[in-house]
């Protein structure tokens, strides 16, 4: 099959079930954002010298498909994405924490090429959440896909703090 299909044309497009919805319908809004959060986290590998911090984004990627896939989705029958997900982005946090002195204080977020767009996939993190929760909220969607989202921005934070680190770039405190 070609990539040009000339059927979106007219602004409808089909979920994974076949049904056709309109583009700017909100579970297409959710699971387009998740691709867009996808497609930066591509760009992010693209910048990284750490091989560590890598290999986890690419873990994400393949986790962001399957969450995509499965909100395409009207209803059940999406592929398993199970709790494991979670409690290993949550494992990630606090291994890479033990290593990152404590905050007291807010950080502005800034660093290297690599360190700073961890912050932007953090706040396209946080945008994609909140689609994601306004699709649960109008039509229902796993829960599980809303907690996945929130702890990947954690992540995404910490993941830069330690980018920082690595690079021995110095936290820069939050002035009131």
């Amino acid at each position: 099959m070609g990539i040009v299909t000339k059927k979106g044309d007219r602004g409808q497009t089909s979920l994974s079930q076949g049904t056709t919805v309109s583009k700017s319908n909100i579970r297409v809004e959710a699971y387009g954002s998740v691709d867009e959060l996808n497609s930066l986290i591509g760009y992010a590998i693209s910048l990284s010298q750490d091989d560590f911090l890598t290999e986890e984004l690419d873990i994400i990627q393949n986790d962001l498909h399957l969450l995509s896939s499965n909100i395409a989705f009207l209803e059940s029958g999406g592929l398993d994405f199970s709790e494991d997900r979670i409690k290993k982005i949550e494992d990630l946090i606090n291994k890479l924490e033990e290593n990152l002195p404590p905050l007291k204080h807010f950080i502005l977020y800034r660093g290297n090429q690599f360190s700073s767009f961890l912050n932007v996939l953090r706040s396209v993190t946080r945008r994609t959440e909140r689609r994601v929760v306004e699709l649960n909220e109008k039509e229902g969607v796993d829960e599980k896909f809303i907690v996945y989202l929130n702890r990947l921005s954690d992540l995404f934070f910490i993941m830069a703090r330690v980018a920082n680190k690595h690079y021995k770039i110095e936290e820069k405190l939050w002035k009131k």
